[in-house]
């Protein structure tokens, strides 16, 4: 059950006029040293974006395979990267980002962790021109997607995710949904404001003003991915949207056991957080990878 604040959220959208246009970040590529530790932060094990990150973390696992390549487009700092790629150490994840700051940042967490089945390679998510067609088994993108300048682009990355995937491959890209109201926007952004960094409050709003309709990510579905997976978007509060392909295998014991242990070391704040994620994607039609009650 979606927590009371969530629920005055969602009669804020249903009930308020449309007043708040999308207005793209000023920056694709995220540099500035401020910016990134702000973000960085934020996505640790104890910051406030931990229960989205094991949210999806859980979702990645179960349509990922042993043995498979995977590409994560847009891995900043490898926060949610370094997650995934413990969870599925039989996994190799290719790690893509335009910024040398967040590169370098994802190099020394991929060491600290010792992963050994993580590259990072920078590159332009709306061309992936390192990689043939057809030659991927999975990919996926948390969160990434609204920092494109334009419909042009989001278009692009959709089509080139198309192209690289192999036919039957494992498919998650998720991003904010578009919010209309100002009101609710600036609720989420500020809604943990004592906790975080003034410099990632402002930049999570200006994220959320910049997230792409719904309409949009159902045309790119519709367009390029259909035959890879669904479009699902929470309900009744878009607030996040995904597409996602069907469950490639069933997440192994061991990995059920990693996931309930960060599940029970989060705050309860956090778990009231991931249960809103997992509740209204739920009534969206989404069946999470992985549910601590299980």
């Amino acid at each position: 059950m979606p927590s009371s604040a969530m629920l005055k959220q969602v009669f804020t959208e249903l009930v308020a006029a449309r007043d708040a246009p999308r207005v793209p970040e000023p920056n694709l590529v995220m540099d500035d040293p401020a910016q990134v530790e702000a973000f960085r932060e934020a996505g640790l094990e104890h910051g406030v974006m931990a229960p989205v990150y094991l949210f999806h973390a859980a979702n990645v696992s179960s349509v990922v395979r042993p043995g498979e390549t995977v590409l994560d487009l847009g891995c900043g700092p490898a926060n949610q990267l370094a997650m995934i790629a413990r969870l599925n150490p039989d996994t190799r994840f290719v790690g893509l980002d335009l910024s040398d700051e967040m590169l370098g940042f994802a190099a020394q967490r991929v060491q600290e962790k010792g992963l050994t089945n993580v590259d990072l390679l920078r590159q332009d998510i709306t061309r992936l021109d390192a990689f043939a067609d057809a030659s991927v088994d999975a990919v996926y993108s948390t969160v990434v997607l609204h920092h494109l300048p334009d419909v042009a682009a989001f278009d692009a990355v959709f089509r080139q995710v198309a192209r690289v995937l192999k036919p039957g491959g494992g498919l998650y890209l998720v991003d904010f949904g578009h919010l209309k109201t100002e009101r609710v926007i600036r609720y989420f952004a500020q809604q943990y404001a004592d906790r975080q960094p003034d410099l990632f409050t402002r930049d999570y709003h200006a994220s959320l003003r910049a997230a792409f309709d719904v309409a949009d990510w159902r045309r790119g579905h519709a367009t390029y991915l259909r035959s890879f997976g669904r479009f699902f978007r929470m309900l009744p509060l878009p607030y996040m949207v995904c597409v996602k392909s069907p469950q490639r295998r069933v997440i192994g014991e061991a990995t059920r056991r990693q996931l309930k242990a960060l599940y029970d070391a989060m705050p309860g704040w956090h778990k009231s957080d991931y249960g809103d994620l997992n509740g209204l994607f739920r009534l969206g039609g989404l069946k999470a990878g992985w549910s601590p009650k299980t």
